[in-house]
């Protein structure tokens, strides 16, 4: 058992030694992955969430950011260039995979989470924040299983052309799964959310350094040719 994660049989996960080789083999680097969450209250259970997550991904092996989304202004409240905005889109830049973690509010996902994923374009000069890069997706419920917010985050991460991983976490009655110290207690949620991150840690290193070859699409590339097409016929024009 690891002190840090004092509910953790280390010996029963893939060894994080074979990830570091892994991934020195491949990129040179550990995977990097950012996390969000989708609640500004002080007691937030998607925070404990993701913060628990991001212990697991570290002992894993995993280079781990957790983006606060207390100062991000609404979306179109602000011009893109506020600070905040930057941070998430280089931080999602930055990322190979992604967790998603939000409450469940009147059926689906928070306004909070949402604002998050409004301010990522699918696209920025030649730059694609999220297209190609693997996503986890979790859930807390305040009271009995719900897998609304799962399935909304499915579909939003497949509208940001991730490769979202098939396992998923949803934690019912959450307030009765974390401690006084914000961490959560032995069970079966916690059990999932472990699998969760061994699953994403994976499926990472198997995408990452493909995900332009897997993303490529003919109809962009016959767009692109034609793009380029118009562009010589203008450049030919303007020599006559």
């Amino acid at each position: 058992m690891n002190a840090d994660l004092p509910h953790l049989h280390t010996d029963l996960l893939p060894s994080p030694d074979g990830f570091r080789l892994l991934a020195d083999q491949d990129a040179g680097h550990p995977p990097r992955i950012l996390i969000l969450y989708g609640s500004l209250r002080p007691q937030s259970f998607s925070r404990k969430l993701a913060l628990e997550a991001e212990r697991i991904l570290q002992h894993l092996g995993a280079e781990t950011r957790v983006f606060d989304p207390h100062q991000l202004p609404m979306l179109d409240s602000v011009l893109s260039s506020h600070p905040e905005v930057q941070r998430l889109r280089e931080w999602s830049n930055w990322s190979e995979g992604q967790v998603w973690v939000s409450p469940e509010r009147h059926g689906t996902i928070t306004g909070v989470f949402k604002n998050q994923i409004d301010w990522l374009p699918l696209e920025d000069g030649s730059v694609r924040p999220t297209q190609g890069r693997t996503l986890a997706v979790m859930q807390v419920s305040g009271g009995s299983q719900s897998f609304n917010v799962v399935n909304a985050l499915r579909v939003l991460g497949r509208w940001m052309r991730m490769v979202t991983i098939p396992n998923q976490s949803s934690v019912a009655k959450a307030w009765q799964e974390f401690d006084e110290h914000g961490r959560m207690k032995p069970s079966a949620f916690y059990d999932r959310v472990v699998d969760v991150m061994e699953e994403l840690m994976k499926f990472t290193l198997m995408v990452r350094g493909r995900s332009d070859y897997l993303v490529s699409r003919y109809s962009e590339r016959k767009g692109d040719a034609a793009q380029r097409a118009l562009s010589q016929a203008a450049g030919a024009i303007e020599k006559a």
